[in-house]
């Protein structure tokens, strides 16, 4: 679960100040973690099936996001897929 400081964490450490929590930077960073949290209850909870619909929603909404900001900052595109870990 994505707790209130954990996204000021992700907010201070993605985007330009600690109020910019609607850059695309900060927006992958948030979904990149509830992805990651999800993740981890699918392995112990298998039959979770309304969950592994909403990772799903989760994955497709980082992935839009990711070729939005690839078209508009290729640059920060790379460093935000490095800084994360995320394949493509």
């Amino acid at each position: 679960m994505l707790t209130s400081s954990r996204k000021l964490e992700l907010i201070k450490e993605f985007g330009k100040d600690e109020k910019n929590s609607g850059s695309s930077e900060v927006q992958i960073a948030i979904f990149s973690e509830r992805i990651n949290y999800l993740q981890g209850h699918l392995e112990k909870n298998k039959k979770d099936y309304s969950s592994q619909r909403g990772l799903m929603r989760l994955v497709n909404a980082r992935k839009k996001m990711l070729a939005y900001l690839q078209e508009v900052n290729e640059q920060s595109y790379k460093d935000v897929i490095k800084r994360l870990g995320i394949r493509k």
